[in-house]
């Protein structure tokens, strides 16, 4: 079967006729109209020897004739020159305004790049129910379009070190002593110096059940009975980490856990493994199980924005910074159960959020580090 490949160019001037196109169908049909390959040439502005060139390279690509050639005759197409260009016509103007729907709309997106009052900030992100917010109040109120990805939060910042984005989300549990598994997954990846936070809302995370609880389960510690099973988030995942770091913390390896390497990529995901029974528990924030579960809480955690120390006052991270701190954002998150956005858009150091950076220099050294 033959297969079709689409491509676009640019041009400044205002388009005119067909949008849509290949130059063996404008030889066609200039042959048809004017039954001479050298009339086809002028009426395209095109030399006859590179018209019987194309026809040629065409015709080995197909392998088919497409014209006719009979001395002192006019020049025809072949039946199969005929055929092939009355189905490009047919399924040209059954296509062409899905076509200029879709020119306009990438029109309408390159505009962007000639706005010098608009910017992009590409970003990977761990999940978040009001990250698709956020992506919609910047783009209607700031002209500031966020180029997002989910993935887990360590290959957020991952991505980040890499030069891939220019801005990282993540998520940590309060419970970040020093020693903690979060301690350790997060700070050889965080560097004092290179990177800012910039504190974006606070979650409650708990554990999602099914409605009305009626496995009884309290906490964590009942993650070990063998009447339940578990739904977990993917490796690499903040909430995974935080979810090993709590279960040690109770004294259970994680193979006592039923189901404890079924994974789901986002908390959503989590919730409608619990509400379809495929699980009786999972780990995720409140606001996702507010569809229809139940919720017991465990632990509250902060999400952080995080880029390079060069790029923070830059135009597009300053300008969401001071989106961040706006009534009107404030507002479209009230109604996401656990959340809250005090501070939202403060710049942090990591040396103030974590106390995994608080080094203490010995004594004959004189005053602790800033």
């Amino acid at each position: 079967m033959l297969r079709i490949k689409l491509s676009y160019t640019f041009d400044d001037a205002a388009v005119s006729g067909q949008q849509l196109g290949n130059p063996l169908f404008d030889i066609l049909g200039a042959i048809h109209a004017c039954g001479s390959v050298g009339a086809a040439a002028a009426q395209l502005g095109l030399s006859y020897r590179h018209i019987w060139g194309e026809l040629k390279r065409f015709e080995t690509a197909l392998r088919a004739d497409l014209i006719v050639w009979e001395r002192g005759k006019r020049a025809r197409l072949s039946p199969f020159g005929e055929k092939l260009l009355f189905a490009e016509r047919r399924a040209r103007m059954r296509v062409q305004p899905q076509v200029d729907n879709l020119i306009a709309e990438m029109e309408r997106e390159f505009a962007l790049a000639f706005d010098p009052q608009a910017h992009v900030i590409s970003m990977f992100a761990s999940h978040d129910l009001a990250l698709p917010r956020l992506k919609e109040f910047l783009a209607r109120d700031a002209k500031l379009h966020l180029d997002l990805q989910y993935r887990g939060s360590l290959e957020c910042i991952a991505a980040l070190s890499r030069g891939e984005c220019l801005l990282a989300g993540f998520h940590v549990s309060e419970d970040h002593a020093p020693g903690s598994m979060t301690h350790k997954a997060f700070k050889s990846m965080l560097k004092p110096g290179r990177h800012k936070l910039i504190r974006f809302v606070g979650r409650q995370q708990g554990l999602m059940v099914a409605a009305g609880n009626p496995k009884g389960i309290h906490g964590v510690q009942d993650l070990r009975r063998k009447d339940l099973r578990f739904v977990n988030r993917q490796s690499g995942s903040g909430t995974r980490v935080t979810v090993e770091q709590l279960l040690a913390k109770e004294g259970i390896h994680p193979g006592e856990v039923d189901g404890f390497e079924n994974a789901e990529p986002t908390h959503l995901a989590v919730a409608a493994s619990v509400a379809s029974g495929v699980a009786d528990a999972g780990f995720g924030i409140q606001a996702a199980a507010a569809f229809g579960l139940a919720f017991v809480p465990v632990i509250r955690e902060q999400y952080y924005f995080v880029c390079l120390k060069e790029a923070v006052d830059r135009p597009p991270i300053s300008k969401l910074r001071e989106l961040l701190r706006r009534s009107e954002w404030q507002a479209l998150t009230a109604d996401l159960p656990g959340y809250d956005i005090k501070d939202a858009g403060d710049v942090v150091a990591l040396r103030s959020a974590f106390p995994w950076y608080a080094f203490r220099t010995p004594k004959h050294q004189g005053a602790p580090c800033a």
